[in-house]
């Protein structure tokens, strides 16, 4: 293999790893990504459900600016808009404008996912809400937005992990995240007269990969658990009205004996008891 030919598989390259100063490095990377995908991922999610709700409303101002919003983000590349809002607003403070850039485009996405699963709701449901005299803002909130998140939650959890991935993109501004410090390790630091690049990226990529499985493992296991909290409803046996009394069923007399099964006073046996 030409890796193992020049030496980026050798043992030494990964002994780096056993340098103290160097794990603190990557553990300190990886709270500032997990910070940042944190700050993301709650900004994704809340401007998801405004951007769904004008998307969705009755003034066509509203829907106008949130359909514009989300068509033109949702076309630049993320990397523009992280680099745009650093520059422009946020230079000094590189974890905000990540983290900004991260939610207004994963945001347009994730309100496109809602509106996918509020139109798939029955509008048969919403009718009666209204009929029942509920506002739209009651319908939203209690009638539609629980069942899109509910239909659409594995969809709306991966878009969290390509979130958390996109926190790479962090380097462009500096923000000290994973990708950023591996490439400062790997730069930095020589064995052998070879930078050990293959090896820090290995171990990066590692722990990108066990983060996004932990989360898509959180996917399921709420999945599941919505599952069964809906198939598992249980009718409890209904108690008797206070003063009612209950009656035992018993078998009662039978008044319509078989025919030629007992004495009769005339007659040969028929259907029943007869007197001649």
């Amino acid at each position: 293999m030409r890796l193992a030919d020049k030496g980026h598989l050798a043992p030494e390259m990964w002994d780096i790893f056993n340098y103290a100063g160097i794990r603190q490095n990557i553990a300190d990377a990886l709270i500032a990504t997990l910070k940042a995908f944190g700050l993301a991922a709650i900004g994704s999610l809340v401007l998801g459900v405004l951007l769904v709700v004008g998307r969705l409303s009755d003034h066509k101002p509203i829907r106008w600016a949130a359909t514009t919003f989300i068509e033109l983000f949702r076309s630049l590349p993320l990397l523009i808009t992280i680099y745009a809002i650093w520059v422009g607003f946020l230079t000094d403070y590189s974890m905000w404008a990540l983290a900004a850039g991260l939610s207004v485009y994963n945001g347009c996405v994730q309100a496109e996912v809602l509106r996918a699963g509020i139109n798939s709701v029955p509008k048969g449901q919403s009718e009666a809400a209204y009929a029942l005299g509920m506002s739209k803002t009651q319908v939203m909130v209690s009638v539609l937005m629980p069942q899109a998140v509910r239909s659409m939650l594995p969809t709306i959890i991966g878009q969290l992990v390509v979130t958390l991935k996109d926190t790479s993109l962090g380097f462009i501004i500096l923000y000290p995240e994973l990708l950023q410090t591996a490439r400062l390790i790997a730069s930095n630091t020589q064995v052998n007269g070879q930078y050990p690049y293959v090896s820090t990226i290995v171990v990066i990529g590692t722990i990108y990969i066990a983060m996004c499985l932990l989360l898509s493992a959180l996917a399921t296991w709420i999945e599941k658990r919505g599952r069964r909290a809906k198939t598992g409803i249980k009718v409890a046996p209904g108690a008797p009205a206070a003063g009612i009394p209950t009656v035992d069923a018993v078998p009662g007399p039978d008044l319509g004996g078989a025919g030629g099964a007992g004495p009769t006073d005339g007659g040969a046996g028929g259907a029943g008891v007869t007197k001649g």
